[in-house]
């Protein structure tokens, strides 16, 4: 399976995402610079963490307007899978590719630790690898990961199965409505998640929790 990461100035976590994907698919995913206005063929597109622009304006919001997301937008039209994790998964927000926003943890503090995802709908691509109600330990790193929408927003997504994730065992590090972690679009490609399911794939990270998350999406073992 052929993937790429898109590069964004602020992004730190490129290079940490590129290891994951290649140690579990066994091929260095393609890099796409911000400027670019296509992308090459590849089954999954992944936008790191970090802080693109440093984080000026809102999170995600120079990034979201630049080239690139023109050309992933007509990838995730295709059918192509899109996965935003952190700082991507504030872009994808505010590119308007996934419902809500992201705003400041309620305790208006930068948090850095492990949490508890549950496994709210294993029925995707990105989850298949995990069980339904499975819970598993995945690091978190964010300011801005509160998510937040409407209520008639929030039920739409909980009737169409499109909460993915949700913290979990009282480890909601940011106040998010209905403790959700991760959301996918109503067409099922497009995953944004604010946990670093790339930290956390190998014995050196202290565990491999977050390796059936890109098994799954890559198709491959665990």
């Amino acid at each position: 399976m052929k993937t790429a990461v898109i590069q964004f100035p602020g992004l730190n976590r490129d290079r940490d995402m590129i290891a994951a994907l290649t140690r579990i698919s066994g091929h260095a995913p393609l890099t796409v610079w911000q400027t670019e206005t296509s992308i090459p063929d590849v089954d999954m597109i992944v936008i790191p963490g970090g802080f693109s622009y440093g984080d000026y304006l809102r999170c995600g919001a120079i990034a979201a307007r630049q080239p690139v997301m023109q050309a992933i937008r007509e990838q995730a039209e295709k059918g192509v899978m899109i996965l935003g994790v952190c700082n991507g998964f504030q872009i994808l927000l505010e590119a308007g590719l996934l419902p809500g926003a992201l705003m400041r943890n309620t305790s208006l503090r930068f948090v850095c630790r492990e949490v508890k995802l549950e496994v709210a709908n294993a029925n995707t691509p990105f989850s298949r690898g995990y069980n339904q109600g499975q819970v598993f330990r995945c690091p978190v790193a964010h300011h801005d990961g509160n998510y937040f929408a409407d209520e008639e927003t929030l039920n739409r997504l909980e009737g169409n199965g499109q909460i993915v994730f949700r913290y979990a065992g009282g480890t909601n590090p940011n106040g998010s409505a209905r403790d959700i972690a991760g959301i996918i679009n109503e067409h099922g490609n497009i995953l944004g998640m604010m946990p670093h399911p790339e930290n956390l794939i190998e014995p050196a990270h202290g565990g491999s929790d977050g390796r059936a998350l890109f098994a799954g999406a890559l198709g491959v073992a665990l």
